[in-house]
């Protein structure tokens, strides 16, 4: 009987935690890694300044979306592709702490993804960011 309680208790913490990959969409290899004192990401040095970065090889399925948020962990990646659909279009930001989906006008948080729109349960896929020191984020789906 103990052993079934503690197998049920761990089973709980772990269906506790964020569910990040609560999405249709299919598995995409990301491994990126971002110089903070590169021209094109000097922006990013500042909370609430944020970058698309392109698909490419280990970009993710549509690109992805990458924000100082000012908090702690200072930075969020998101994938760019609808979590709710097999839209063809990347999300774009709204400037108001929401990404949007052209194809069906839903949004997301980028402090924790979460839907914005009534009736959506997916999130927006998060991406890990590691600042591996004060000028080199990696951003992975590990």
């Amino acid at each position: 009987m103990r052993n079934l309680f503690f197998t049920f208790l761990l089973f709980s913490l772990f269906s506790c935690e964020k569910n990040e990959t609560n999405d249709i969409l299919p598995f995409a290899n990301v491994d990126v890694t971002i110089n903070l004192n590169l021209p094109q990401y000097l922006d990013l040095q500042t909370p609430s300044e944020w970058i698309y970065i392109e698909a490419g090889a280990n970009k993710g399925l549509q690109g992805l979306f990458l924000q100082n948020v000012g908090l702690t962990p200072p930075f969020k990646a998101y994938e760019r592709a609808c979590p709710n659909n097999d839209c063809t279009i990347p999300m774009t930001f709204d400037g108001s702490l929401k990404l949007k989906c052209s194809c069906d006008n839903s949004e997301y948080s980028i402090i924790e993804g979460s839907p914005q729109t009534a009736g959506n349960s997916h999130f927006a896929r998060e991406y890990k960011v590691t600042q591996i020191n004060p000028t080199t984020l990696i951003i992975t789906n590990n």
